[in-house]
């Protein structure tokens, strides 16, 4: 949270540990995952695995709030997701509010009955659901009243200068308002820096992710980060 620094959720992200290159982030190889059509194979093992480690800690008592996963475009369009979710979710025990799916703005801009179809059912189900990277896409904000999202989630393209770019904090300003006027929980990403945060929490952006708060960790470091979050805050936001 902005306020009191209490970890309220986080992301799952996944990396491709390839034995001579390294550990290979998402950024690199998930395009082509997309392009070679492997991207529902990876897109239904994350979730899997993302019920697994909310299952984990749970028994732990680890108190982690719900997880995002990332969902493309071509997944969000398939038959698999939703049977890949049901399946996932009820064999961990994984309760709706556990867990988050990320979808961009992009994914709305094609074949929108499927989608809206697929979003229909997940507010069935009470799955929150999240449109990242907001602000950067072809936006119709018609699709937000559609599409009802429980979180926004502004591009760090436009965090990242706020301290200098005065049309840059206007229109962060604007989102902010924007999703406080629908009743939509608002995340800004990319934060590194006290002077970003100190503004973002002067205009009422609830939620915080980016380096400022913590760099990408293995979830048994992510669980002691967790728990020392939530000791070391007095008041939860």
């Amino acid at each position: 949270g902005a306020n009191g620094g209490a970890v309220l959720g986080c992301e799952a992200l996944i990396h491709w540990r390839h034995p001579a290159r390294g550990l290979v982030p998402p950024a690199q190889f998930i395009p082509q995952a997309e392009q070679s059509g492997l991207i529902a194979d990876i897109g239904a093992w994350t979730l899997r695995a993302a019920c697994r480690q909310i299952a984990r800690w749970k028994s732990e008592g680890v108190p982690f709030g719900s997880v995002a996963v990332n969902v493309s475009a071509l997944e969000f369009r398939g038959r698999r997701l939703l049977e890949t979710l049901d399946t996932a979710m009820a064999e961990h025990g994984v309760q709706p509010h556990e867990l988050e799916l990320e979808i961009t703005e992009s994914v709305l801009m094609g074949d929108t009955e499927s989608a809206q179809r697929i979003v229909s059912r997940l507010h069935e189900l009470g799955m929150p659901l999240a449109v990242d990277d907001f602000g950067t896409g072809y936006s119709s904000l018609a699709y937000l009243k559609h599409l009802r999202p429980s979180k926004l989630k502004i591009d760090r393209s436009f965090v990242r200068d706020l301290e200098e770019d005065v049309e840059g904090r206007v229109i962060v300003r604007a989102i902010v308002g924007l999703a406080h006027a629908l009743g939509i929980r608002i995340v800004a990403e990319g934060v590194e820096t006290e002077g970003q945060r100190r503004f973002l929490r002067g205009i009422g952006c609830e939620l915080l992710q980016g380096y400022l708060i913590s760099r990408p960790q293995p979830a048994g470091a992510a669980a002691e980060f967790i728990r020392a979050s939530a000791e070391a805050t007095v008041e939860v936001s």
